[in-house]
């Protein structure tokens, strides 16, 4: 890295995450220049032509949404030859889609909730239970959640009819495709992903239903705790995530979510490719763990050309 001095941080973007992901570039971007570098932010909506980014030695990407983690933006940047941080475009397609991700999941024998997908909630006729029963066999409480997308934005658990209609009406998109989830009671963990290291597990401990958007970026009762697991449990949760990263082709950094249930399995979620990098956000938390910087976690994340 010790060619690169100039480095563009891109964020912003016209996603529902834009805010976070802005929150993220200044953060980036101010441990840049902590770091050393030049270093500039820009809006991705800004960005008329991806060419000027040829004016730079490397590319920082903290843009969430489709932009930035569906594999567009890196396959342009692959045909201009510009070097950028974390995964490729293989990889960021296996993870943006949540039904594509569990697909290769199951494929690999790596363990996700079950989930039956819908492809616009514009469907009067879809009954959730009902489609999950004929499926599995079994009913059970579900996640109503985007196929693509972060952050937790239209994510809702739901127990019965009244409470999917509710939900359904509640979405900011319902033209787009959702995945009903299965319910795995226990904890969640997320495992931070550097350069094929694992970081220190995190426990997620929120008051609220689940890990949502009020949860991730608002409110200062979530804890996010250095996950207390035994020595077994610990390298089988790092076994398994780093499997999850491999299968989909991940690299450079990257975030695993994961579910345990009451009896001790783990789940693999979903995987994050553009992380968040604000200040409540877990992957500079996990680095805090083994004594890193935010500054020092960024200079791990750009020590990885992708």
């Amino acid at each position: 890295m010790d060619d690169i001095k100039k480095i563009v941080v891109i964020c912003g973007g016209t996603s529902a995450e834009r805010d976070i992901s802005i929150q993220s570039g200044n953060g980036v971007t101010n441990a840049l220049i902590e770091l050393g570098h030049e270093a500039t932010i820009k809006d991705f909506k800004d960005i008329d032509d991806l060419k000027t980014l040829k004016d730079f030695d490397f590319v920082f990407i903290a843009l969430h949404g489709v932009e930035g983690e569906g594999g567009s933006l890196q396959d342009r940047l692959d045909d201009l030859g510009i070097q950028y941080t974390g995964s490729g475009t293989i990889g960021c397609k296996n993870t943006w889609n949540k039904a594509t991700c569990k697909n290769i999941l199951f494929k690999k024998d790596i363990k996700t909730p079950k989930a039956v997908s819908l492809h616009s909630l514009k469907d009067d006729s879809f009954n959730p239970f009902t489609k999950f029963k004929d499926k599995f066999g079994y009913k059970k409480n579900l996640f109503m959640k985007p196929s693509e997308d972060g952050s937790s934005i239209d994510i809702f658990k739901i127990s019965n009819d009244d409470e999917f209609i509710n939900a359904r009406k509640s979405c900011i998109d319902k033209s787009r495709e959702f995945l009903f989830e299965e319910e795995i009671e226990g904890k969640e963990y997320t495992v931070t992903i550097i350069n094929d290291e694992c970081f220190p597990p995190i426990e997620i401990q929120t008051k609220n239903d689940f890990y949502d958007y009020n949860a991730k970026y608002i409110s200062d009762e979530t804890i996010l705790a250095e996950a207390k697991l035994s020595e077994k449990d610990l390298n089988l949760i790092n076994k398994i995530s780093l499997k999850a990263y491999k299968a989909l082709n991940c690299s450079g950094w990257a975030r695993v979510d994961i579910l345990q249930d009451m009896d001790g399995i783990f789940y693999v979620l979903e995987i994050n490719t553009v992380p968040g990098m604000t200040t409540h956000s877990c992957v500079p938390k996990s680095g805090s763990f083994i004594g890193l910087s935010y500054s020092e976690v960024v200079r791990r994340i750009i020590s990885y050309v992708a």
